[in-house]
């Protein structure tokens, strides 16, 4: 497979960006087999493609990095444009700046701060679906509310149908996400930056 990151960033042979990336190669190799790992996994039966895709392309437009929601939305659409739609307008519902969340440790209660909680609305619950829904809403919570994240936040997952091996799986791929994003972005600035 092409490396996704030279992919959206249009990485050419020899330019900058592929000098600076090839400067560290075994973190170009990493995230790549990272990505393929968790796109094109050997055994999807607790996580599907498509719902990998979905939370991809929910994580990446939370997140307002424009280079991988498109990706991530070019790749659902071409599965499943309905639910691309449906995606997209609840990100757009879920739209925040955060972090948010409150601090249980007393020397860190200073820096809580409260914002929304997002939910999947009715009508977007009813076309998604219990168990997409609910992994829309925890991509949320770590997204904005990390924190914030309990065992009664897992529990949610298991109670709209997720197994174990699929809760895990969904929170590496948010984590993968976080990361991917952050390279993107931090590959971006310093294509505008002087050597």
């Amino acid at each position: 497979m092409p490396d996704v990151i030279n992919t959206v960033l249009d990485v050419a042979p020899g330019d900058r960006l592929d000098r600076i990336r090839d400067s560290r190669p075994a973190a170009k190799e990493n995230s790549q087999r990272t990505y393929d790992a968790l796109f094109t996994p050997v055994d999807a039966a607790d996580v599907t493609r498509v719902e990998r895709l979905a939370v991809a392309a929910f994580v990446s437009r939370l997140h307002r990095q424009e280079e991988l929601a498109d990706h991530y939305a070019v790749a659902l659409g071409a599965v499943d444009a309905n639910l691309l739609a449906l995606v997209v307008a609840q990100a757009d519902a879920g739209s925040a700046t955060g972090p948010y969340g409150v601090y249980a440790e007393t020397g860190l209660a200073a820096e809580s701060s409260d914002g929304p909680r997002f939910a999947v609305s009715e009508e977007g619950a009813v076309e998604l679906g219990s168990r997409l829904s609910a992994a829309l809403e925890h991509a949320h919570l770590l997204v904005f509310r990390p924190r914030e994240a309990s065992p009664e936040a897992l529990q949610a997952l298991l109670d709209a149908g997720w197994s174990t091996t699929g809760v895990v799986t969904l929170s590496q791929l948010v984590a993968f996400l976080s990361y991917q994003i952050r390279e993107v972005h931090g590959l971006r600035v310093l294509a505008t930056t002087e050597a």
